[in-house]
């Protein structure tokens, strides 16, 4: 594993292996969850969809299947279409099909979206579930802001540099009072989706965006290194946690463009 450009609270860890990477993703979120529930007796994670959670795969495994306390996770998702829950486009179908059903994570402490309910309602929702968790202090708030303070949120990104269902130019950037916002106009498809805002996301204890493929390695360029007043405004590059810790999980393909980076012993 290499390390790159640390700052004080972002790290860059580039990995020879999607499965190296796996590996200290698994090692990572295990630490975390250790940490959290000594300090706190919850462990609050928000994932998103797409090729992050095939990554995240080497939990359901030895060690990690039985040294993770797992009845002490509430799951959240960052992001998620507004489909059925048995759609293949579902997040949390996708969660649920290679992670849940395979650790032993109480079922009540998944948190998923209404899926008969327009993308309003359900973004209005959901915001509601959480602050109720807020309250029994499941989630924590934030010392900065009132936003609620999750412990560890998973994101990808997009070839275009999206983060969440956070997409170029587009006016839920913008938000800065509500904790989930709901779009109609996708980019990408399905259209309807709901998100996390970037307060929410940007007021988490860890954020750890995770990113593979040489397709993607321009825009992990652009996202990371200090590129000038041009560079365009890529969502993952608003993301900067305001009192909490970044940490970018690449493989070699996806860091190839970045300006510097050395391997470590």
């Amino acid at each position: 594993m290499a390390l790159c450009g640390d700052h004080e609270d972002r790290e860059v860890r580039i990995h020879e292996s999607l499965e190296e990477l796996s590996t200290d993703l698994a090692d990572y979120i295990a630490e975390l969850s250790e940490a959290s529930v000594k300090e706190r007796g919850v462990f609050s994670i928000a994932l998103s969809g797409g090729s992050l959670i095939s990554l995240l795969g080497k939990l359901c495994e030895a060690p990690y299947n039985k040294t993770v306390d797992w009845a002490k996770w509430y799951i959240f998702w960052a992001d998620e279409r507004v489909v059925a829950k048995s759609h293949a486009d579902s997040n949390y179908k996708l969660a649920k099909d290679n992670l849940l059903s395979k650790v032993p994570i109480v079922p009540s402490h998944v948190h998923s979206i209404n899926d008969s309910v327009s993308a309003e309602e359900a973004a209005d929702e959901y915001k509601f579930v959480i602050r109720q968790l807020v309250k029994s202090r499941i989630v924590s708030v934030s010392d900065v802001s009132d936003s609620p303070k999750f412990d560890l949120i998973l994101l990808g990104m997009g070839s275009d540099g999206h983060v969440a269902s956070l997409f170029p130019d587009h006016s839920v950037l913008e938000e800065k009072d509500e904790w989930v916002t709901f779009i109609t106009d996708s980019p990408k498809p399905p259209p309807e989706r709901i998100t996390f805002t970037l307060p929410v996301i940007n007021s988490a204890s860890n954020v750890a965006i995770v990113v593979t493929g040489e397709s993607k390695a321009e825009t992990v360029h652009l996202a990371i290194d200090d590129v000038g007043p041009d560079c365009p405004l890529l969502p993952a590059r608003l993301v900067q946690p305001r009192k909490g810790k970044l940490t970018w999980f690449l493989d070699n393909n996806a860091a190839s463009k970045l300006n510097n980076y050395q391997f470590s012993e």
